[in-house]
């Protein structure tokens, strides 16, 4: 996974990451505080295999971790409220580009560190 960390003196600490994985970057500048990444990074070297997936519901997004990977999904997905059928004769479909995004536990890890040193100074 590529990404790019920046210091912006009016914004803050921001990353961006790949168009595919677009989401993962809204959630690190977006939904996780900066004082929770050493939590979470404490979380992850404690998961074992066979764990229980853990999930954290955030403002528009949801994280969900296991052992094997990190997924991110946009709470759109789960919208029931609007009824897309009606819509079926003009032929168009839902488009999830940039409402779903996963990386591997292990990139995920390594992101993690990796930022959580970037926003310390470390």
């Amino acid at each position: 996974m590529e990404y790019q960390f920046i210091r912006d003196p009016i914004t803050g600490f921001k990353v961006k990451i790949s168009d595919e994985q677009v989401l993962i970057a809204r959630w690190l500048n977006e939904e996780l505080d900066k004082s929770e990444v050493a939590d979470l990074l404490a979380r992850c070297k404690t998961m074992t295999k066979g764990q229980a997936a853990w999930v954290r519901l955030g403002s528009e997004i949801r994280f969900t971790l296991n052992t094997e990977e990190a997924l991110f999904e946009a709470h759109a997905l789960f919208q029931e409220g609007s009824d897309i059928s009606q819509y079926a004769d003009d032929a168009l479909a839902l488009d999830d580009h940039g409402l779903v995004a996963g990386c591997g536990f292990e990139d995920f890890v390594d992101l993690l560190t990796a930022w959580q040193q970037f926003i310390t100074g470390r």
